[in-house]
Formats: C-alpha cells, sequence, structure tokens
C-alpha cells in the first residue's frame, strides 16, 4: 500500500445525499473518489472492470462509517450501451444524478512507432470516448433539475510533452475540449463542466508498474513542491468543484501536480 495524504480537510454539508457517479472507482484515484465522497455523505454509485478491488473500496467505506454504502456495476467502459445503462440504473436507485466524475483511464506506455490503428483507436475508447457518452447519459436529469456538476479527470502528461505514451496524451488532451465545449452548452441550464488535472500522483499502480528512483528524482526536480503527491489530496480539488462551494466554477482547468508546469 502507498502513504496517503493526512491532511485535516474540509467537510462540505452540500455533499451529503447527493448521488455521484464515478468511472473507474476501484482503485488509485478512483478508489480515493469513491471514499473520500462516501465520507461526505453522499450516495456514490461507481463503475470498473475490476470487482475483487471494488469489493474492497466498498468495504472500506462501510467500515469507515460511511451513511451509504457505494454502488458498484462491473463493466467495460469500451461498452458504451452497458455504461449507460449503469448509469440509468443508478438514477433509478440513488435519484437524479448531480455530480459525475469522468475519471477511468489507463496510462499504458508505448511508443508512437509500435502503435496499429486497432490499439490507437482502443486508447481512444479507453481513455476519451466513455468521457462524452456519459455526459450524454446524466446531463438531461441535470438540465432538469438545473444544476450539476461534471468533472473530467484530465493529466498534465500533455502539457509536459511526455513521449511514452502519446495515444494516451492525445486522448487526454481532448478531454478540455469535451469540458469546454460542455461548459457552454450546459452553463445555462445551470450544469457546470470542468477538468481537473494530476501531475504524477503516486498510487499503488504507479509506484507498481512505472517508479524508478530516476523518474522520481526528475518529477521532484519538475515540481515546485518537493514531494509526492498523493490520492486523497488530489480528490480534494474534486469535491470542491462538486459541492456547492463550487458554484461559480465552470469551463476551467484545476491542476493538482505540486507546481509542476
Amino acid at each position: 500500500m502507498t502513504q496517503e495524504a493526512t491532511g485535516n480537510y474540509a467537510s462540505y454539508p452540500s455533499l451529503a445525499d447527493r448521488s455521484v457517479f464515478i468511472t473507474g472507482g476501484a482503485d488509485g484515484i478512483g478508489q480515493s473518489l469513491v471514499t473520500e465522497f462516501a465520507a461526505q455523505g453522499a450516495k456514490v454509485a461507481f463503475v470498473d472492470i475490476q470487482a475483487d478491488k471494488a469489493q474492497q473500496t466498498i468495504e472500506a467505506c462501510v467500515a469507515a462509517g460511511a451513511a451509504h454504502a457505494p454502488v458498484f456495476y462491473e463493466l467495460d467502459l469500451r461498452n458504451i450501451d452497458a455504461l449507460q445503462a449503469a448509469i440509468s440504473d443508478a438514477q433509478q436507485t440513488l435519484g437524479t444524478i448531480e455530480v459525475l466524475v469522468n475519471n477511468a483511464a489507463s496510462d499504458d506506455r508505448h511508443t508512437w512507432d509500435e502503435v496499429t490503428s486497432d490499439y490507437w483507436d482502443d486508447r481512444i475508447n479507453v481513455n476519451l470516448r466513455h468521457y462524452f457518452f456519459a455526459i450524454q447519459a446524466v446531463a438531461p436529469a441535470m438540465i432538469e433539475a438545473a444544476t450539476g456538476s461534471i468533472v473530467n479527470i484530465g493529466s498534465s502528461s500533455y502539457m509536459m510533452q511526455e513521449d511514452f505514451f502519446p495515444g494516451y496524451a492525445v486522448a487526454k488532451s481532448g478531454v478540455e475540449g469535451i469540458t469546454r465545449t460542455m461548459a457552454r452548452t450546459f452553463g445555462p441550464h445551470g450544469v457546470r463542466v470542468n477538468t481537473v488535472l494530476p501531475g504524477w500522483v503516486a498510487t499503488e499502480r504507479q509506484l507498481e508498474k512505472w517508479w524508478s528512483p530516476e523518474g522520481e528524482e526528475g518529477t521532484l526536480q519538475d515540481q515546485a513542491i518537493k514531494r509526492r503527491i498523493y490520492a486523497r489530496e488530489f480528490v480534494q480539488m474534486v469535491l470542491f468543484l462538486a459541492a456547492d462551494d463550487g458554484a461559480a466554477c465552470t469551463a476551467q482547468q484545476f491542476l493538482v501536480d505540486g507546481g509542476r508546469r
């Protein structure tokens, strides 16, 4: 397990009993999203392909005293029909989804010269396409309610010109296009859309798959804050944007990267 941030973080009364839908909630940043929203008293539904880890996340929320046990849907987000069906079911189970967090992605490494057209399509499908179709599924009820917060998790990788996963970086750059377009579309209806971009967040997956002493040294040299950034502290920005406290924020990028740019 990774070390985690231990700050004395804010409580948001407006998140209590608010219905939240999260993609990719079984581990990493997604797991912190589920546990932190549940700790705020929100009614959380989430999707993932990792059923065992999802169950562990639910059990951790219940053990921590969450007012509502999270609801889990096992599915592959490349299956848009299954995703939209899960969102529909969550609306029936939890009530109108007031917060959508598009989080799920996969930053598998690859080089430009090995990418095939099928692999390129897969990177777009895994890292970008489902963002739009999740928004399409939640937006009608948000518009009818004249309120809602959509938070898209991006990545600072394309800003940093990182070159070890071009399909991922291009997909993540597209997240900002979705955010700004949909913020303009939904703004008159009281629905907000923002992007929160992590830098290098020290999740278990990142440390197991991609960490090296040289890589961490380079990251810390780039950062203004000379330490690791953890998932729990990254998630605090998402909570703010989902709560009433972020009601004047839309069409924005919020970087949580230790000052790495």
